[in-house]
């Protein structure tokens, strides 16, 4: 069994001169530090964490593993400015040792990926919000659109 963990980046403030560098509003780092104390009781710790280096998603990565041991992180510059196959790539080249991933990144593209890996409508992740997904694998090669089964949406 494969847990995967897609997260959208807290609420961001409009300050910064380029998108990249948009920091996190004290509302956003709220429901970051929320939502990771429930991922908390789902999964204490989390084999391979992937994430955007916008300044954002570094910022809710901190957050989250406030909260959630990260056994080895990477930040990922295709989870920014990338597409659907890119984050496809990323999970197929998964460690097989590793059960739990987590993405945190960017709408659209981490709404697209939890509608198409679990075959359902598009849900629009709001800031902070957290998907979770299994998978009845036993690596991450195997999965594919449809595959996944959606367990429960964290907000």
């Amino acid at each position: 069994m494969k847990r995967l963990f897609l997260m959208r980046h807290g609420e961001a403030s409009f300050s910064a001169d380029l998108d990249f560098d948009r920091t996190l509003t004290p509302k956003g780092k709220s429901k970051v530090s929320q939502v990771a104390a429930r991922l908390n009781q789902l999964a204490p710790e989390i084999g391979k964490v992937y994430c955007s280096p916008a300044q954002r998603t570094k910022e809710t990565s901190g957050i989250v593993a406030e909260r959630v041991l990260f056994k080895n992180h990477e930040f990922v510059r295709s989870i920014y400015d990338g597409d659907l196959q890119d984050l496809m790539d990323i999970l197929e080249n998964s460690s097989p040792e590793v059960n739990e991933v987590m993405i945190i990144g960017h709408n659209p593209l981490i709404s697209m990926l939890a509608a198409n890996l679990s075959d359902g409508d598009y849900l629009n992740m709001q800031p902070g919000d957290l998907m979770y997904l299994e998978f009845p694998l036993d690596s991450w090669k195997l999965i594919t659109f449809g595959s996944g089964i959606l367990c429960e949406v964290i907000s």
